[in-house]
Parts: C-alpha cells; structure tokens; sequence
C-alpha cells in the first residue's frame, strides 16, 4: 500500500495531472503528487525522463500546458514570481560565480534574496563556521574542491530559509565520503522543515527519501517509500527497483509497480 503525506500535515508542492507538450512531444504526462513540509522527495527517472522539464514547472519558470499545481501556497500559471521567492534552486552545474570569493558570493545572493545587511552579516558569520570555511572565505570560489562547491552553492540556496529547494543531481561528480556529508546538510535544512525535492542518478541516495518517485517517458511509474518499493518488487535495493519499473515501461505495462 503506497504511503501518502499526512493530509493534517502542510502540503509545499500539490501537483495534480500536470503535463508540458512542445509541439507534438510530451515531455510531461499527466503527473499527480503532494510533498509535504520538511519531507525529502527523490524525484528519479532516466536522462530524457521529463523531470527537468517538470522542475521547471514547479520553479515558475515554464507554464505547464494543462494541469495544476500550487508551489509555498502559490499557482503556478498566476503567481510564479512569488513561487521564485519562496524556493532555492541548485543544479550540479552550481549557481555561484567563479570569480568572485565565497564572501561575496553569499553576500551577492543574499542582497538578491532580499536579506538587510544585518541579516547578511549573521548568516554570513554562520555559514561559514558551519562549513569551515574561515580560511577559504576570501578565496575565489574557482579555487575550492567541487565538494566544497557543492556544499556551498546548497547552503547559499537556502541562505534566505525558502519554504522549498530544489536540487537537480546536485552530487555529480563527487565522491561517495562528499555525498554523504553534503546529505547531513540536507537532513539538517529537512529538520528545519525546508522541503527537498531532488533529483539524482545515483539508486543509493534514493534510499536516504522518505519518499520517491520514478519517472519514465513523462509519467510516474512509481511512488512510494524505498523500502516498500524494494518489498513490493521483492528486490534487496533501488538499484533493482529502477530495472525493473524500467524493464516494465519497455514491455508496454501500464502500471510496472503493481
């Protein structure tokens, strides 16, 4: 039995048949979900699969064709400005400018989300110590490892405590002792009660959701908790759950989860 959010829970994301055609190709087919507060929603599915296409949606930066959906209490077709607003973004290309050192980075995107320059200063102290950075922080972001990248492009992203953020392979290329440290970033802003929508390639990160869902050809195949996924296809990890909803969808099932 598919484990959904509780309903007295606060719903951030409420998708409801959402789809996006360009021209005569679906990119997105009809996708129906909720993510509640704080929850960490892995959203998987194959290169091609439409789910950078449906993060956009939800980032207020593409109109859906038809379909619903409300982002922090806002609807995508009439208040995407606010959506902006209220979410982070980071994708594994990273947002942060090379020549600038990791000061003024955080100080350039926190004067974009509005923060005063008391605010700037308190978090700015913060965030550093907390990624010990203090001898880097007058260095050129160019010059850092790509993991530290990584952990400070996240933390910029929810540099002004958005409702929502959203992460688009954001561990690519780095390696397995990096990818654990940045998701105890994750599980802390989690615990903060911001909402994680991610995307991954890599099947064991899918294990660190409460819940994912596995896109193929535009449509959800898949959505559910791992460890009843991994039970309902009687296979020990998600690696094996992605084969075989994968393996499903090529053979014309409608529904290969059930």
């Amino acid at each position: 039995m598919k484990e959904k959010p509780d309903n007295n829970q606060q719903l951030t994301i409420q998708v409801e048949e959402l789809s996006k055609h360009f021209s005569h190709f679906v990119a997105v087919d009809k996708i129906t979900f909720d993510v509640q507060k704080g929850e960490i929603f892995g959203f998987l599915g194959a290169n091609g699969a439409g789910k950078t296409t449906a993060i956009r949606m939800l980032c207020g930066l593409s109109a859906p064709t038809s379909g619903k959906a409300r982002i922090a209490g806002f609807d995508v077709y009439r208040q995407a400005e606010q959506i902006k607003k209220n979410i982070g973004y980071m994708s594994q290309k990273f947002s942060l400018y090379e020549d600038l050192t990791v000061t003024e980075n955080i100080h350039f995107f926190g004067g974009i989300y509005g923060l005063t320059d008391k605010q700037l200063k308190s978090k700015t102290r913060q965030l550093i110590g907390d990624l010990g950075l203090e001898r880097e922080a007058k260095k050129l972001v160019s010059s850092l490892p790509l993991g530290w990248k990584q952990k400070l492009s996240f933390s910029v992203a929810i540099l002004h405590d958005p409702q929502i953020v959203f992460l688009d392979e954001p561990t690519g290329g780095v390696d397995p002792v990096t990818r654990r440290q940045f998701w105890n970033l994750i599980y802390e802003a989690a615990e903060r009660g911001i909402t994680v929508f991610v995307t991954t390639h890599y099947m064991d990160e899918a294990e660190y959701c409460k819940r994912i869902s596995i896109m193929v050809d535009g449509k959800i195949k898949a959505l559910d908790t791992p460890s009843n996924l991994k039970q309902q296809f009687n296979v020990p990890d998600m690696d094996a759950v992605f084969y075989q909803i994968a393996r499903g969808a090529q053979r014309g099932d409608k529904n290969p989860a059930a």
